[in-house]
């Protein structure tokens, strides 16, 4: 059982899990499509990150994002690569989703990428009922970015 709880990280192992994550986000990407929180992102004041234990084992980390009164964005979502395929990122998504619900927001979306690297999140998310549809908050379109998204209300 996960216990999920959110986090001020600060933590050196949650750190390190965070920089692998952009650091595979770059490799992955074409140069100017990476949107992944820096630290300093996740720290601001309209975003909250959870991490995700089993016993004292890291297993992944999320965060939300408020875009404006009705939306969140899920941000910066990634199971450590130790804790693959144990439902780690499922049970993220729904504490997620969750969160979203009680504060009272009615759309939750994301911004990820494309290709293979991505393959296994855009199939959890579309799994979860998420549907492919317009950029959000900011983002300008490419061809490589997805934007989904998940009524709530």
């Amino acid at each position: 059982m996960l216990d999920i709880r959110q986090d001020d990280l600060r933590g050196a192992d949650v750190r390190a899990l965070l920089a692998y994550h952009r650091g595979s986000m770059h490799a992955a990407s074409p140069p100017g499509t990476v949107f992944a929180l820096d630290l300093g992102g996740l720290e601001a004041r309209d975003v909250t990150v959870w991490s995700a234990w089993d016993g004292t084992t890291l297993a992944g980390v999320a965060a939300l994002r408020q875009v404006d009164h009705e939306t969140g964005e899920i941000k910066s979502m990634r199971t450590h690569p130790a804790q693959l395929r144990r439902g780690v990122a499922a049970a993220l998504l729904e504490h997620l989703i969750e969160q979203a619900r009680a504060r009272g927001w009615r759309r939750l979306s994301l911004e990820t990428g494309s290709g293979p690297a991505f393959a296994a999140a855009l199939a959890l998310y579309r799994r979860r009922g998420f549907v492919e549809g317009q950029s959000f908050g900011g983002y300008a379109d490419s061809p490589f970015n997805r934007f989904l998204h998940l009524p709530l209300a």
